[in-house]
């Protein structure tokens, strides 16, 4: 019996000691964008392809914005002279 009980808590510690490994490796959180980064990268996901689709296209329109903001701000200090 003594031995039984000697065993089973070998085990949980070990058990526990090995939990708690694990949980400090994982505590660099992502961003959004970088899940779905990742997510777009996996052939094996379901839908991966599409995620990178709708990055992609996210990407074209941020930088499509970008150049109608940098258009209205020159002709606005155009207008100024």
């Amino acid at each position: 019996m003594r031995r039984g009980t000697i065993a089973v808590t070998t085990l949980v510690m070990l058990t526990v000691t090995g939990c708690g490994q694990h949980a400090e490796k994982s505590t660099k959180e992502l961003s959004e964008r970088q899940r779905d980064s990742i997510i777009a990268t996996e052939k094996a996901l379901p839908g991966s392809g599409v995620v990178g689709r709708a990055l992609a296209v996210s990407d074209s329109e941020a930088a499509r914005a970008q150049r109608m903001n940098e258009q209205t701000a020159s002709q606005g200090s155009d207008e100024g002279k």
